[in-house]
């Protein structure tokens, strides 16, 4: 049963208010919010995330009846005028969709790279781009990477925008996020991976000449800086080879090519 909001000051949709704002300044804390039928498609269906509650432009309400049908008992399903909707999210939500769930307790690197057997993990160093974040999720679900991990300056992956870029595949691709790059580097290679830091460098590896080994652990830096001296001498360097006088592609391009690599070689 859905439960109608008249109004935008109604304290039950206070999670969806002035979404933009809070994006960019406080966030959401222990909440995150979803937009759009096909992240809140994943939530209800293959999110690893407790669903608090959904809000809904009344004229979404018919149309989305079957995958209101998968909404947990007890789950509050909020609809409201357009009018309304826009007033407590801040801007027009053409979508008509939005859900607000739960961040639960923090994973650790541990818990989400695989204790034996073959394994492919991406590591995220100092991406602030929500944009670029969502894409390497992506790109990593596409490409069998079985966790990523993102040190404490990569924006958040269940940031709004990074989770709509993503498809959806941060609120299931299992993730830890904490502490710095070489924190990075030190858990994967304390769960048995080889650790290849992507970098444009000369002196690095062609990413073709290389074998892929049975666990291996992929470390991307951030946009335009790349990846700290120190931390791709902590690792082994592999370029992507290029044209004469091109040396560097956008960071999310470069995951998926070297994501691509690793797939086929393990057949």
């Amino acid at each position: 049963m859905a439960t109608p909001i008249s109004g935008a000051d109604d304290p039950r949709v206070t999670a969806y208010a002035a979404i933009r704002e809070r994006d960019l300044t406080s966030g959401h804390g222990a909440r995150f919010i979803v937009e759009g039928k096909v992240t809140l498609e994943t939530l209800l269906t293959r999110g690893r995330f407790e669903v608090e509650s959904l809000f809904l432009c009344e004229t979404r309400l018919a149309p989305l009846a079957d995958l209101l049908a998968k909404v947990p008992a007890g789950v509050p399903v909020y609809v409201a005028p357009q009018g309304v909707m826009d007033e407590v999210a801040g801007f027009p939500m053409h979508r008509g969709v939005l859900a607000c769930g739960r961040k639960g307790a923090p994973l650790r690197p541990a818990d989400v790279l695989s204790a034996e057997g073959p394994s492919t993990a991406l590591l995220l160093s100092g991406l602030s781009n929500h944009d670029n974040v969502g894409a390497c999720f992506r790109n990593a679900a596409a490409f069998g990477a079985g966790a990523v991990l993102l040190d404490a300056e990569s924006c958040d992956p269940l940031y709004r925008k990074a989770i709509r870029v993503s498809s959806g595949t941060t609120l299931w691709l299992p993730f830890a996020q904490s502490g710095s790059g070489g924190g990075l580097i030190e858990a994967a290679e304390a769960s048995g991976h080889e650790v290849w830091a992507l970098t444009p460098r000369a002196d690095a590896a062609p990413l073709p000449s290389l074998k892929v080994p049975e666990r291996l652990a992929l470390l991307l830096g951030a946009e335009g800086p790349g990846l700290p001296a120190g931390l791709i001498a902590r690792a082994r360097p592999v370029r992507i080879p290029m044209t004469d006088g091109f040396d560097s592609v956008n960071v999310a391009t470069a995951a998926a090519l070297a994501l691509s690599h690793v797939f086929n070689a393990r057949g």
